[in-house]
């Protein structure tokens, strides 16, 4: 049920969901509580700034960037903002007067957000100068993603899309089959030097090339299951992680998936259902289930190595890496620090009082989190 907040149909309005409550009436599950710890380590706040007038009542999937340099990030009104990565002093802020429908994706020199109504927007990372727009067939919600010579959007009507970073030309389009019903959002491409991953809503991930669009290879991740469009829905909604020249893809009711990118086969598949953006460390993918449980799988042979149930129906985050350690957020705003060895709490902290939905980032073992609120913060474990 903690999924259906993200359910897209053809012709369906948004308002037609906002009348059941997310975690409210007594047809919700409800979150899991809190539970107690004796913490182990201690969370420090090494800056905070505020990004706009915050991101929105709605769905959205904003996610800070970074160069190594600065932080990027932007609000839903059009503010987009950077700041130096040490010490969070404002460098630039650009307001674009459009609302944007998507995070931020930051190059060697620029910063790309995607408004509401589709139109790619790219900008100078050193000063937030306008570059260039390119307009969309429809509306994209996850972040672009570049590489030296292209920026990538994934579109919500299956399209994946490849501009010049340069001038904002049209590269090239590929294609893909939109089913009926799908999850609220789509996953982010991984854009490497020649080529691009994506996964859809169709269940399949696909290998394209970077020169002229034309697909690579294809993998079915997850097949439709059952008799109504609901069971049948299945969706690769979270970015593939690349790890150790492995890929690592989530779907939605259907697999993790182990592929390797040079030959296209997969070494390994789990049942799994997941809509978020795997991690990986202490030779482990981790994995927040759809029902917001955390797994630990073996990145070698898939094996169970840990389970955490306590954060289900939460509305957790996908996982980042910090350390030693994982984090996730949640949608109450609280930012969970797990053990990578056995899954079990060693801190806790509240960022945003008004909830987390977009995924973290960390940097040099430093977590950059963006609230609903548009507070920007660095934290660190001591």
């Amino acid at each position: 049920m903690n999924t259906l907040f993200r359910v897209l149909t053809a012709g369906m309005l948004a308002a037609s969901l906002t009348g059941c409550s997310l975690w409210g009436s007594n047809d919700e599950i409800e979150p899991a509580e809190l539970v107690d710890f004796e913490p182990e380590r201690s969370v420090e706040v090494l800056w905070r700034a505020s990004v706009g007038s915050g991101l929105g009542d709605k769905y959205h999937e904003f996610v800070p960037a970074s160069d190594g340099v600065h932080i990027y990030a932007n609000d839903v009104e059009g503010t987009v903002a950077a700041f130096n990565l040490n010490d969070g002093r404002e460098v630039w802020e650009t307001d674009l007067d459009t609302v944007i429908g998507a995070g931020v994706g930051a190059g060697l020199s620029q910063v790309v957000v995607v408004a509401e109504s589709g139109e790619v927007i790219a900008l100078d990372s050193a000063s937030g100068d306008e570059l260039w727009r390119y307009q969309l067939s429809s509306e994209a919600v996850a972040a672009p993603q570049l590489n030296r010579e292209l920026v990538v959007v994934q579109q919500v009507n299956g399209k994946l899309t490849a501009l010049d970073a340069l001038t904002g030309e049209h590269r090239w389009t590929y294609d893909s089959q939109v089913p009926a019903l799908s999850l609220r959002g789509t996953s982010a491409p991984l854009v490497v030097s020649d080529v691009t991953f994506a996964g859809f809503a169709n269940g399949k991930f696909v290998a394209v090339s970077n020169s002229n669009g034309k697909m690579l290879w294809e993998q079915l991740i997850a097949e439709p299951q059952g008799r109504s469009e609901l069971e049948r829905m299945v969706d690769v909604d979270g970015r593939p992680l690349l790890a150790n020249n492995m890929l690592y893809v989530t779907s939605y009711q259907g697999r993790v998936v182990a592929i390797n990118p040079f030959n296209a086969q997969i070494q390994w598949a789990k049942e799994s259902s997941s809509y978020r953006t795997p991690a990986a460390g202490f030779g482990n993918i981790y994995v927040v289930e759809s029902d917001d449980s955390v797994q630990a799988y073996d990145a070698g042979s898939s094996a169970s190595v840990w389970s955490q149930p306590q954060l289900e129906n939460r509305r957790v985050t996908a996982p980042a890496m910090l350390g030693n350690y994982l984090v996730v957020g949640d949608a109450e705003g609280y930012l969970h620090f797990l053990s990578q060895v056995d899954g079990h709490f060693v801190a806790r902290y509240r960022a945003d009082s008004k909830g987390l939905v977009g995924d973290m980032l960390a940097v040099n073992d430093v977590l950059y989190v963006l609230g609903n609120d548009g507070r920007l913060l660095a934290l660190r474990l001591n």
